[in-house]
């Protein structure tokens, strides 16, 4: 089965080795037919403490780091 990636941008860089990466998607309301933007938060494991506030990062899924993280980060994109 094939790992998910999804792209965000980090939100905090405060923890070792670890970064907070918030991902947006769109959804439609049921009713109102209109996009709502609806955001998640996701800790993920970056090992040389290369990405910093503000960079859009592209995150893989992977096998559970620590309670919280299940994630890596694959690249900086630009």
């Amino acid at each position: 089965m094939p790992r998910r990636v999804m792209q965000g941008i980090v939100v905090s860089d405060k923890m070792d080795k670890t970064v907070i990466v918030e991902v947006e998607r769109l959804v439609m309301h049921s009713l109102y037919k209109k996009f709502i933007r609806r955001s998640k938060k996701y800790s993920a494991h970056d090992e040389n403490n290369a990405c910093k506030v503000g960079d859009v990062v592209s995150i893989r899924e992977c096998k559970p780091i620590s309670k919280n993280k299940r994630w890596e980060v694959l690249a900086e994109d630009a």
